[in-house]
């Protein structure tokens, strides 16, 4: 998606453009009764109804002085997606709402028109749809964050062929030289002497697709110091516990929390939050050969404990392990991390709501008030201590995946959570990352989720942006 972001957005000079007429279910009987015949014999024609993001075209004096109408479900108070729909069907033009600003809308009117077209040849997608605002303030944030979803959306639709661990090293370096930031780049025997869970799960891969820990550190030490944690499994077969195919299918997708990861860190760093940030992706396959990891194998780790492995499609929860660890070096007071990690998560709460856990209560607020302020939902679930006991081993400290088909995604969370002392304010998102039907904004595919949310915590936590 190399469409620049900039022109889809412009400010209301007076300039020619077609006008988008909003209404809502409460105001459609009395909007309708007031229309001239023409446009009530349009409405009729194309059967409108007063519901959610249904729309029509308005005839004008001429053939090209149509106008829009779109149902919206409060004008009051506008949603992101509101206008998401009419973005992806109108045509190529100019747009401006009759009477008011977009507001919140602009960003689903961005997303609206994401396409993943690297693939595709003659791909005969319709030109842009700009929308006018007399509110340009808005303009550079709703793009920053446009930019920072599609970054997700198109790091996890590109197949495990062209997105390795490689690649995913480069994603990094580029924003590393984009923003100032410094790379490090942890692979071979440093990786296997100092980062053994991550190692141990990535070593069948194929060469040129070899394990590594990414690490980009960016802003003023002096500033308060956060972690941002993403697991990079770029392709999971499952290992020897190898997945059967209907569920390896989407396995070019168990990237994203790596993805979320390095998309939170350029809105970071492109708005200039006074933090000091530092930036960990465990990138990693999980392949199937004669060096592959074993059912019953005792794995050392960066922090010392010792894990026996009593799944080997558990993976993403063993090289978090690692990647938090050395996160927690740096003594951070704040630490994310994003994972597509469990299965039960989906089964509990669906495709939408990513599962959050956190150890501190204002952190987890914090987050859920901010999903709820810009439509970006997720659930907290507990790290119900209770369940630790279903980690234990018999011959070592822990086992990476309990016995039996309870609590999957909070064992899981409190696998983790072993890796991080109390102290330090820590929120786990274990999301699906992907959108198996689409909805207005949201192609089918890969998705951002809990992103936007965590960004505005972030900004609400920390302050205003900086200016050079």
């Amino acid at each position: 998606m190399n469409r620049d972001l900039t022109s889809l957005i412009q400010p209301d000079r007076g300039q020619d453009a077609r006008d988008i007429h909003l209404i809502d279910p409460k105001g459609y009987d009395a909007w309708f009764a007031a229309q001239p015949p023409r446009h009530r014999a349009a409405i009729a024609a194309q059967r409108l109804t007063p519901t959610g993001y249904a729309n029509a075209i308005l005839p004008g004096d001429g053939p090209e002085q149509w106008s829009v109408v779109s149902v919206v479900a409060n004008v009051d108070n506008l949603s992101p997606w509101c206008l998401a729909k009419l973005a992806e069907t109108l045509p190529e033009g100019i747009y401006r709402l009759a009477g008011r600003d977009p507001g919140p809308a602009l960003l689903g009117w961005l997303l609206g028109q994401y396409r993943f077209d690297r693939y595709r040849r003659d791909d005969k997608a319709a030109g842009p749809r700009v929308l006018l605002t007399g509110d340009p303030a808005r303009v550079d944030e709703a793009v920053r964050i446009a930019r920072a979803t599609f970054k997700v959306r198109d790091l996890v639709n590109t197949p495990a062929s062209d997105m390795g661990p490689a690649d995913l090293e480069a994603e990094a370096q580029a924003l590393g030289k984009a923003h100032g930031g410094s790379i490090t780049v942890t692979k071979g025997p440093d990786l296997e002497r100092g980062y053994p869970m991550i190692h141990t799960v990535g070593r069948a891969a194929a060469r040129g697709r070899e394990p590594r820990l990414i690490e980009l550190e960016w802003g003023n030490p002096a500033h308060p110091r956060i972690a941002i944690v993403g697991k990079g499994v770029c392709f999971d077969s499952g290992g020897l516990d190898i997945k059967p195919s209907a569920a390896m299918r989407l396995m070019k997708k168990d990237m994203g929390g790596a993805a979320h990861a390095l998309a939170l860190a350029e809105l970071v760093m492109a708005s200039r939050l006074p933090v000091r940030l530092h930036l960990l992706v465990a990138a990693v396959e999980n392949s199937v050969s004669g060096d592959s990891f074993r059912p019953g194998d005792v794995l050392a780790t960066r922090k010392g404990l010792t894990v026996e492995n009593t799944n080997t499609d558990a993976e993403g929860r063993l090289i978090l392990g690692d990647a938090l660890t050395r996160a927690v070096e740096g003594a951070p007071e704040l630490i994310l991390d994003f994972a597509t990690l469990t299965g039960a998560a989906r089964v509990a709460l669906g495709p939408d709501l990513p599962a959050m856990f956190a150890n501190d209560d204002a952190l987890a607020d914090a987050l859920l008030d901010a999903g709820k302020t810009v439509s970006d939902p997720m659930w907290r679930l507990p790290l119900w201590d209770g369940y630790d006991e279903m980690l234990k081993s018999d011959i070592a400290d822990l086992v990476n995946a309990a016995d039996g088909p309870f609590a999957g995604s909070i064992t899981a969370a409190l696998f983790l959570r072993r890796f991080v002392p109390a102290e330090i304010a820590w929120a786990h998102f274990d999301t699906f990352s992907w959108r198996p039907a689409a909805k207005p904004g949201r192609a089918k595919g890969g998705d951002a989720q809990g992103l936007r949310a965590s960004w505005a915590m972030l900004k609400g936590r920390y302050g205003a942006e900086r200016r050079p």
